[in-house]
């Protein structure tokens, strides 16, 4: 599974057409304790760039943004209850949605680990 980082601290780990998306542990941090998230609904399609989300923490709130075309398979329910979770695990159990990718292509104007780290520094 390759897994991109993008400017706006999204993660996606690609299988297949099937793409994970989450917060980075660098976006976590920034925001501090996290008290709510605002998900899309399953089968909700948005396009590269287009608000997916909102996180809300004791600090702010910050949109979430899709780092690349697609619809919603599933999002994660645990966040409803719990969305200090992202505080705890951002990049494994705190994912945020899996989405059906519509333009594969679009992966290759993401980062590596190595671009991110730079970009983050």
């Amino acid at each position: 599974m390759t897994t991109y980082y993008s400017e706006d601290h999204e993660w996606i780990k690609v299988d297949g057409d099937i793409a994970t998306i989450g917060i980075t542990a660098h976006a976590a941090e920034q925001l501090g304790e996290i008290v709510f998230i605002e998900q899309k609904e399953t089968d909700d399609e948005f396009a590269k760039g287009d608000e997916i989300g909102v996180i809300e923490s004791v600090k702010a709130a910050s949109e979430i943004f899709a780092p690349v075309d697609g619809a919603v398979v599933e999002a994660n329910a645990l966040l409803v209850d719990t969305p200090s979770a992202l505080n705890e695990n951002p990049e494994s159990d705190a994912w945020i949605y899996k989405v059906k990718l519509s333009d594969a292509s679009q992966l290759a104007e993401l980062m590596d680990i190595d671009a991110y780290n730079a970009l983050i520094g």
